[in-house]
């Protein structure tokens, strides 16, 4: 007699045969012929109503598939998605060809190899996930019919350079490895061959031709950083559909854009910690009286009041393609040039953070930028451009400091080349500013940051930059000037004025 294997953690919704010994099995036949339990399929039963098996199915997945294909191993589609059903489909590499169907769940068992080295049980069952060699080739074999089985050599290629990307070369050397272990055992010889070649072009040491744009690129040299593409995609899509409001400038004169300018220096450089009071930030820019205990900081707010209000660099749009390197290279050598522990000019050598959020990789920022920046013509001209723009620049984060403030003149760059209102982000405006980048960011959720800055370009089109006293006095009235979002909000000229 076998040993009881029941999980008593469970109830009557599912029994399993497997699990049962000899005396089990017949007691649970016993409450089958009396109708106090239902049979699923052949070995397994419920007492639960039949319109709930899906779910007890889909909550015991693994613990099912242990014991009606003893040995399986979970294989191609499935495998590639982790071990998860795709379609509703299972597939199992089994000893034999067959589809079985259960309450939610069609499992398609492909005649091959069992467990092989490298491959590992699920839960302690014996029930087994592939090796990243055996699922790779598994998803390169030929598949035909209505269900698929494998995702085939694109699909392939795009998790590699994933690979790649989040762990390096080595990772895919091994996998090579482990692949041309296993080939022949598995009868995938053609498989490690394609494999091979993917991997080895991905490396450079080989010439097969490669379909993603990712791959291409990285085996031109330029690798990207593909999930930022695709959010960059994203949000492309999203400015190219969706109707913008857009104020035009009213800073005219040349006393209007020098104080313009100024302001946006002032509060650009806040939002990054350099604080000044606006006294002092104004004595710096305007009167050239640098802040002899902090020439550096001085700089910076100098750095950016330069980039704004000189016309070279204020209606300089961001180009295409490579040229973007180049271009950004000149901005940041210019903006920081006072700081050379930054590397003015240098992309970053090192990774960078906000909080728990990774930017680019280094080895990944010319091309993110390069393919990143072929999606601005796809836009149209000013706000759609600019949000897109900045967020490629904030997004990649190339070097090492500087780049929030980069970013916005950027920005504000693509405002300015369709004589559009610059955006002015006030202290009080900041941590709005920063969450909705953060969301953008973690969750790909595009509309606070699109709303956001719309609103912030609105507010900052109202005020009448002739006069800087006036102008300051206003907007401290509105509350531009303070910290706290728990006792401050940032008020509209308009709820000063009652216009």
């Amino acid at each position: 007699m076998k040993p009881s294997l029941k999980n008593t953690t469970t109830d009557d919704s599912l029994i399993l045969y497997a699990e049962l010994n000899d005396a089990e099995i017949r007691a649970a036949q016993r409450r089958l012929k009396t109708g106090r339990l239902k049979r699923i399929v052949p070995g397994i039963l419920s007492a639960s109503p039949e319109k709930e098996w899906p779910a007890i199915i889909a909550l015991q997945r693994m613990r099912v598939l242990a014991a009606l294909f003893t040995g399986a191993v979970i294989g191609y589609r499935s495998a590639f998605r982790g071990g998860t059903p795709v379609d509703g489909v299972m597939h199992l590499s089994y000893n034999y060809n067959r589809i079985v169907e259960l309450p939610g769940l069609k499992v398609v068992l492909v005649k091959g190899t069992g467990k092989t080295a490298g491959d590992l049980p699920m839960s302690g069952r014996d029930l087994y996930f592939p090796s990243q060699a055996r699922m790779l080739m598994e998803n390169l074999t030929p598949s035909r019919g209505a269900i698929r089985k494998s995702v085939g050599r694109v699909a392939v290629e795009e998790r590699l350079v994933s690979i790649y990307e989040s762990r390096g070369p080595d990772t895919l050397n091994r996998i090579r490895e482990e692949a041309r272990d296993i080939a022949a055992h598995l009868g995938f010889e053609r498989e490690f061959q394609v494999l091979n070649e993917l991997i080895g072009s991905i490396l450079g040491t080989k010439s097969a031709q490669l379909a993603t744009a990712a791959g291409q690129a990285l085996a031109a040299g330029i690798p990207f950083d593909a999930g930022r593409i695709a959010l960059f995609e994203k949000l492309a899509a999203t400015l190219r559909a969706m109707p913008l409001t857009q104020k035009a400038s009213h800073a005219t004169t040349e006393r209007a854009r020098i104080n313009f300018a100024f302001l946006e220096s002032y509060f650009s450089n806040f939002i990054e910690g350099t604080e000044f009071n606006v006294s002092e930030a104004r004595q710096i820019v305007l009167e050239g009286k640098i802040i002899e205990q902090r020439p550096k900081d001085s700089h910076d707010i100098l750095g950016v009041f330069r980039q704004a209000i000189n016309p070279g660099w204020s209606n300089q749009s961001m180009t295409i393609g490579e040229g973007v390197l180049h271009q950004l290279q000149q901005r940041h050598l210019d903006l920081m040039k006072e700081r050379p522990e930054s590397a003015p000019g240098d992309f970053k050598d090192r990774e960078n953070f906000a909080g728990n959020t990774t930017f680019v990789s280094p080895r990944n920022v010319r091309g993110t930028l390069i393919e990143g920046s072929k999606l601005l013509p796809s836009v149209h001209p000013g706000m759609a451009r600019a949000l897109l723009a900045m967020f490629i620049v904030s997004e990649v984060h190339p070097f090492i400091d500087g780049n929030g403030r980069l970013a916005r003149l950027v920005m504000n760059a693509e405002l300015s080349v369709v004589n559009a209102c610059r955006m002015i982000v006030p202290t009080l405006f900041r941590e709005e500013y920063l969450d909705c980048l953060r969301v953008l960011t973690r969750q790909g959720k595009l509309e606070p940051f699109i709303s956001a800055m719309q609103k912030i370009q609105q507010w900052t089109a109202a005020f009448d930059y002739t006069d800087l006293d006036r102008v300051i006095e206003q907007m401290k009235a509105c509350n531009a000037f303070e910290k706290s979002r728990r006792q401050y909000q940032l008020l509209n000229l308009s709820d000063l004025t009652g216009s």
